[in-house]
């Protein structure tokens, strides 16, 4: 028991497939988390930028982004650099981290998202009220809040979860290191951990989509009395997509973190766990960018400018 408590490196588990494919899983990672990121930085640009988008939208949009880019960050590159290398070990505090900002990070994204949504729910159903209940007061306070409740949140798991014994394996069975597989290693009773991950995922996470549901049927209920137009179909395909982001982001979070520890291995898991931590990044400056005319106009004259000034150089 002593022995196992000084458990100095963990094992992650490497990406399915034959060896000879680890350099093609990795360079596909490698080009999802390039687009992710230059997508995402992007936005974040744009939206700084351009003083038409200063705009409590566009302040969450920028904020998701910039997220998006950190959310990403934690896991891929790690995963990657092991399929190049051929290694699997990450240390206890890489994996101590990574836990923490896995955690920290997906959070802060299930706040964010469901800002948003009240966001859109002012805009459309409460059009007159809208300055007075997004006003910047409001918007910074909530992301700050976000911030501050996402690294209490993250502190408290993370602590939690280190503070057991891991004595009947040092392979975490999964890409990065999470929660459900780190209980699984443990050989103490993790009843109480998994306890406190089920009522928060629950209060939190099924708080947050209940919300986010809640104030798109709203949202919709308003769009289906619009007269038949261009306004009825940007209110759709902007608020579509987000609902499908935040619906895999939510259920396969959910699918991995509340499983009983013992079934939290396997390449189900994993699959589930690129689902909620890949697809999110990688998808939100897609459906934010390409089907937003604000955000494409905002990027066209961000390009016109850049063109100009190598021109003038």
């Amino acid at each position: 028991m002593t022995n196992s408590t000084m458990m100095l490196d963990f094992l992650l588990m490497e990406i399915p497939g034959m060896q000879h494919l680890q350099v093609f899983y990795a360079m596909f990672f490698s080009l999802v988390y390039l687009v992710t990121i230059m997508g995402n930085l992007v936005i974040a640009a744009v939206t700084t930028l351009d003083k038409s988008l200063h705009t409590p939208m566009y302040f969450f949009l920028r904020n998701l982004s910039i997220l998006d880019s950190c959310y990403i960050s934690v896991t891929v590159p790690n995963t990657c650099m092991n399929s190049l290398l051929g290694t699997r070990s990450i240390s206890k505090p890489g994996c101590v981290a990574q836990v923490f900002f896995v955690l920290f990070f997906a959070f802060v994204e299930v706040l964010f998202l469901t800002i948003m949504a009240h966001d859109r729910f002012a805009a459309i159903c409460r059009p007159l009220h809208y300055p007075v209940i997004m006003n910047p007061h409001l918007c910074v306070h909530s992301t700050l809040a976000s911030l501050l409740s996402g690294i209490i949140y993250a502190a408290l798991h993370t602590i939690n979860t280190f503070r057991l014994p891991f004595c009947h394996s040092h392979a975490v069975h999964q890409l990065f290191c999470d929660i459900p597989s780190l209980l699984k290693l443990s050989c103490s009773d993790t009843f109480s951990n998994q306890i406190a991950i089920l009522v928060s995922a629950l209060v939190i996470g099924g708080g947050c989509f209940i919300y986010i549901i809640k104030s798109y049927i709203h949202i919709f209920s308003t769009v289906l009395r619009f007269p038949v137009g261009a306004e009825k179909k940007k209110a759709f395909s902007t608020c579509v997509p987000h609902i499908l982001v935040v619906s895999v982001f939510l259920s396969s979070g959910f699918s991995v973190y509340l499983r009983p520890s013992a079934m939290s291995a396997g390449i189900m898991a994993m699959v589930l766990s690129i689902f909620y931590s890949v697809l999110p990044p990688l998808f939100n400056p897609i459906i934010y960018s390409l089907r937003n005319e604000h955000i494409k106009c905002a990027i066209r004259k961000l390009m016109a400018k850049v063109l100009h000034l190598r021109d003038v150089w």
